[in-house]
């Protein structure tokens, strides 16, 4: 008989600053997963993560033989894989709405913030700040339509922009105008809620402090 280990059959290298990885550990904390939260840094990283991933970047989410090494196909497989909450419409439109929506969220939104989290003191980070906010707060109707980003339950897209929103303050960012109420409301909605805090690495925990 083999010894028995307590480590979960999934493991998840993780980068704690980024909110690529933060998308994903948003789906583990809300599904309950049992995983292994490997937290790596960019610029040490460990020999295995190359023997899993050819590209040896973050996240990597590794499932028996299986690995994942794009964080939206991460974030659609686990709500397939754990169905409890679901995360995706059941509907085909719907669905196909959803990924729009994180398409749109990564091509928008996520290349900004890169600019910015990259190099926080450069020119190109303050005309991505500007632009960034001002995105932000012509979307904040959109916020204040339903009680997570366009449904009314929490979604796979919320895990996208609560990620990235979490963030503001460290890019720089106040939505401190009233435009911006909705905006404040879904962070505070999303922030308080216990899946959300548990996804947290030790970084992100001080991000608003």
């Amino acid at each position: 008989m083999g010894v028995v280990t307590k480590r979960s059959s999934m493991t998840f290298f993780s980068d704690g600053r980024s909110h690529y990885s933060h998308r994903v550990r948003i789906v583990l904390a809300e599904k309950g997963v049992a995983v292994d939260i490997i937290d790596v840094d960019p610029d040490n990283k460990p020999e295995e993560l190359a023997d899993h991933n050819p590209y040896n970047d973050l996240p990597t989410l590794v499932d028996r033989d299986l690995v994942l090494y794009e964080p939206d196909i991460m974030m659609e497989y686990l709500d397939e894989r754990f169905p409890h909450p679901p995360l995706l419409p059941v509907y085909p439109v719907a669905r196909a709405q959803s990924r729009l929506m994180m398409y749109r969220i990564r091509k928008d939104w996520c290349g900004l913030a890169d600019t910015i989290l990259d190099d926080p003191d450069s020119a190109g980070a303050e005309k991505a700040r500007k632009e960034l906010k001002e995105s932000l707060i012509a979307t904040a109707p959109v916020f204040a339509e339903k009680p997570y980003f366009m449904s009314e339950e929490f979604t796979i897209v919320d895990c996208c922009v609560a990620a990235l929103l979490w963030r503001l303050p460290v890019m720089g960012i106040e939505l401190n105008v009233a435009a911006a109420k909705p905006i404040q409301k879904y962070m505070e909605r999303i922030f308080e809620s216990e899946s959300f805090k548990a996804s947290l690495s030790e970084v992100e925990s001080e991000m608003r402090n």
